[in-house]
C-alpha cells in the first residue's frame, strides 16, 4: 500500500473486526492465542518492511531521490513500519506499512517508472515468499520433519517459516487488488493510462472507504483467501519433493 496514511476508516474497521474476533472466541485461550502471534511477529515486520523498502529504493534508483531525503532507503524496520498496519496486520489479518512518498516529477520516464515502483512492493512479497520456500525445503532435509514436528525449537522455527511464506503470500495479493490505496489501483491506472488524472483522483478521493466496505463484506476475503491457497498448496509440493 501506498500514498496515503490510514485515517479513520481504517481504524473503524480495525475496531469491527476485532469485536468480530472477540464474539467468534479467538481468544478464548489467551496464552496460545499470544503464542502464535508471537511467532507471526518475524513475518509481520519482514514482510511489511521489506515491501515499503522495496518502494523506496525502487524509485531512488529512477532518479527520486525524496525516499532517501526521508531515509526509507533501508531495510530497518523502524523507518517503514505504521503502527496501525501493524495493529491491523497482527488482529485481523491485513495490513500496511507506512506509506513511501514519491514525486513523480523526478523521474525520467513517469509513467513507466511509477508502474515499476508500484510493482516493486508485491514483487519483493513474492521474491521473500519463494525464497523461504527454498529455506523451508533446505531445514526439512537438514533436519528432518520429526524434530519439526516433535521438538518445542523445530515446531517453533518451523512455525516461523511457514509465516513468512504465507504473509509475505498475503501482502503480495492483498496489495494487487485493483481499489485505491492499494498498489494494484496504482499498477492498473498506468497501464491503462489514466494515473494522476482527474479520473484517477475522483476515485482515489474515496478510496480508504471502497477498500473498508470490500473487506468488511468478505470481497478481499474472497481473492486472498483461494490465492493463497493455491501458493501454499504449491509450497507443500516444493518442501516435500
Amino acid at each position: 500500500m501506498r500514498r496515503n496514511n490510514p485515517d479513520i476508516s481504517f481504524i473503524l474497521l480495525i475496531v469491527l473486526l476485532a469485536a468480530s474476533s472477540l464474539r467468534s472466541g479467538t481468544f478464548a485461550d489467551p496464552k496460545a492465542w499470544l503464542l502464535d502471534k508471537l511467532l507471526l511477529v518475524p513475518a509481520i515486520i519482514i514482510g511489511l518492511s521489506m515491501h515499503e523498502f522495496a518502494h523506496a529504493a525502487v524509485a531512488d534508483r529512477l532518479g527520486d531521490n525524496t525516499p532517501r531525503l526521508q531515509g526509507r532507503v533501508t531495510i530497518n524496520p523502524l523507518a517503514h513500519i505504521d503502527w496501525i498496519g501493524l495493529a491491523a496486520l497482527f488482529f485481523c489479518g491485513f495490513g500496511w506499512g507506512q506509506p513511501v512518498q514519491i514525486n513523480p516529477f523526478n523521474f525520467k520516464n513517469r509513467r513507466r517508472d511509477e508502474l515499476l515502483v508500484s510493482l516493486a512492493g508485491v514483487v519483493m512479497n513474492l521474491i521473500l515468499a519463494v525464497l523461504f520456500a527454498v529455506v523451508a525445503k533446505v531445514v526439512i532435509m537438514a533436519a528432518g520433519p520429526v524434530w519439526l514436528t516433535d521438538t518445542t525449537p523445530g515446531t517453533g522455527i518451523w512455525t516461523i517459516i511457514i509465516y513468512i511464506v504465507q504473509i509475505n503470500l498475503v501482502l503480495m495479493i492483498f496489495n494487487l487488488i485493483p481499489c485505491p490505496p492499494l498498489d494494484g489501483f496504482n499498477i492498473v491506472a498506468n497501464i491503462i493510462g489514466f494515473a494522476q488524472t482527474e479520473k484517477y483522483w475522483s476515485i482515489y478521493r474515496y478510496g480508504n472507504w471502497i477498500l473498508v466496505a470490500l473487506i468488511l463484506f468478505g470481497i478481499t476475503g474472497l481473492i486472498i483467501t483461494p490465492c493463497v491457497s493455491f501458493f501454499m498448496n504449491l509450497f507443500r509440493a516444493f518442501i516435500l519433493l
